[in-house]
């Protein structure tokens, strides 16, 4: 029982880390996505 509880943590340790790569991309699509909308702003006000 002990030995499947120590193989369990690793389990719980791995999965935050994959929830935080998940919000780092939705941080980065985010800020292309909003440079992207604000690159065509300027160029559809200066043309």
């Amino acid at each position: 029982m002990m030995s499947t509880a120590k193989r369990k943590a690793p389990a719980m340790k791995t999965k935050p880390k994959e929830e935080i790569n998940v919000k780092a991309l939705a941080w980065i699509g985010s800020i292309v996505v909003v440079i992207i909308a604000a690159v065509t702003v300027l160029l559809i006000l200066n043309s």
